[in-house]
């Protein structure tokens, strides 16, 4: 299962989820792409990760990926401060990957119907969900994950 992890700004939600998905789901293959060199210093950190950086490397890691996770910015043109291309969002959302979305509420986009979290709960919550995602395509090839 391959997993990827987009972020941008500072990449602090990026390290966290990587981490967190890492101790969770230690067979999984997680690559990251930051929107910025910075994101992707820091998603780097203590991972032993493979990681790239930029408009290209997102599009070309949403070809493979099994699961996309990132904040929701990342299907939203021009956003985390104008880092998210138009390109990217479309990559994102073109991809045949699952995507686990973190619901910010930054980026001057509200999501209607979902209820304020923590980062830390907001993590649990992708966590869970990835692991639902893991096993529907575990189905789908036949064998059966954890």
């Amino acid at each position: 299962m391959q997993i990827l992890v987009i972020d941008g700004q500072g990449g602090n939600l990026g390290r966290e989820l990587i981490r967190s998905i890492s101790d969770r789901y230690p067979d999984a293959s997680i690559h990251a792409v930051g929107t910025n060199s910075a994101a992707t210093m820091n998603m780097l950190k203590n991972s032993g990760i493979t990681a790239a950086t930029g408009e290209n490397a997102v599009i070309v890691a949403c070809r493979t990926a099994d699961i996309i996770v990132g904040p929701v910015g990342i299907v939203l043109a021009d956003a985390l401060m104008g880092e998210v291309t138009p390109a990217m969002a479309c990559a994102v959302g073109q991809s045949s990957a699952y995507r686990v979305l973190l619901p910010l509420n930054r980026c001057e986009t509200l999501i209607a119907g979902v209820r304020e979290m923590n980062t830390s709960s907001l993590i649990e919550d992708a966590l869970l969900k990835i692991g639902e995602v893991a096993r529907t395509i575990a189905e789908q090839k036949g064998g059966a994950k954890k």
